[in-house]
C-alpha cells in the first residue's frame, strides 16, 4: 500500500480516512530492533504528508503494543557504541515526528507498552488502553537512562514527583491505575478496545479537519520546546549508560533469565 509498501516491521491498513498503523513483530512482543527504529524515525513525517488519511491509529500486533528495545539490538550497541549516534538521531526524529504530525494519532494499547514502547504511546494525542495492559518505562531496570523521551513526557502527564517514582524504579502500571492518574486517557475492557478507538477516530474524521490539526499543533508547541531542551542531554546520558557495566549486567541477566546484580560503578570507586 503506497506510500508504505517498503516498510518491513510495520503494517498498514485503511478504513476510509483512518489509517491504522501496526507495529508488527508479534513473536518478539513488538520489541523495537534497529530496523523498526529506523522505520519509526521516518514514519510520522510520511503519515503527515499522506493526503488519504486524517486520523491515525497506532497499535501493536498480537499480545503487546511494544515491549521496548530489542535485547539483541542493545548488545549490538554495547559492542559498537558508535552505533548509538544513529540511535540518538532517530530517537529525536521519532519524538518530533509525533509532535509535528498534523494528523491526530490515537494509541491503541492492546497489551504491554514498556520503555520506548511506552514513550511512543504517551507522545500520541489520545491513549486508549485495554484494561489488562501494563505501561511503564523500565530503562533503569536494564541499566539505561530513560533518555529517549520518557524524561520529557512522564512529568508532563502525571507530575514530577509521581513520574520520578516510576522512572527511577521501572515499575509497571496497570491500565486502570494509569487512567486514574492521567497517564493514559481511558482504560477499557479488552473486548471493547477496537470499537471504542474506532468510534473516537470516526468522531475526529467527522470534525473540522484543519481546526483539529492546527489545535493539535498549537497544544504541542510547549511540549516541543520542552523536548528540544531535554532530549539532547537525556540521550547523551543514555549514551553514557550504554557503556556501563550495569547495562551489560542487565543484558546478561535477561539472557540468563535471572535478576541483575547492580552496583558495579560503586564497587569500582571503592
Amino acid at each position: 500500500m503506497k506510500p508504505y509498501s517498503e516498510y518491513r516491521t510495520i503494517a498498514f491498513s485503511r478504513r476510509g480516512r483512518v489509517l491504522e498503523v501496526t507495529l508488527n513483530r508479534p513473536d518478539q512482543l513488538n520489541a523495537i530492533d534497529e530496523l523498526m527504529h529506523t522505520e519509526l524515525a521516518r514514519l510520522f513525517p510520511e503519515i503527515s504528508a499522506d493526503a488519504a488519511c486524517d486520523v491515525v491509529i497506532l497499535t501493536g500486533a498480537g499480545r503487546a503494543f511494544s515491549a521496548g528495545g530489542d535485547i539483541q539490538w542493545m548488545q549490538a550497541m554495547v559492542d559498537n557504541p558508535a552505533q548509538f549516534e544513529q540511535t540518538a538521531r532517530e530517537a529525536k526524529q521519532i519524538v518530533y515526528g509525533l509532535l509535528d504530525c498534523e494528523k491526530p494519532v490515537i494509541a491503541k494499547v492492546n497489551g504491554y507498552a514498556t520503555g520506548l514502547g511506552a514513550t511512543i504511546a504517551l507522545f500520541c494525542d489520545m491513549i486508549f488502553a485495554a484494561d489488562h495492559a501494563k505501561i511503564g518505562d523500565p530503562h533503569v531496570s536494564v541499566g539505561f537512562v530513560a533518555g529517549d523521551g520518557g524524561a520529557v513526557i512522564w512529568p508532563q502527564l502525571i507530575g514530577y514527583a509521581r513520574a520520578k517514582e516510576f522512572l527511577l524504579t521501572g515499575d509497571l502500571i496497570d491500565a486502570p491505575e494509569a487512567a486514574r492518574m492521567g497517564l493514559v486517557n481511558r482504560a477499557v475492557p479488552a473486548a471493547d478496545l477496537d470499537a471504542q478507538v474506532a468510534q473516537y477516530a470516526e468522531r475526529l474524521v467527522a470534525g473540522a479537519t484543519k481546526a483539529i490539526r492546527w489545535t493539535k499543533l498549537s497544544v504541542n508547541i510547549g511540549l516541543r520546546e520542552l523536548a528540544s531542551k531535554i532530549l539532547d542531554a537525556a540521550l547523551a546520558y543514555e549514551a553514557l549508560s550504554n557503556v556501563t557495566p550495569d547495562h551489560q549486567e542487565a543484558i546478561n541477566a535477561f539472557r540468563e533469565r535471572r535478576a541483575p546484580v547492580f552496583g558495579h560503578a560503586i564497587e569500582a570507586q571503592q
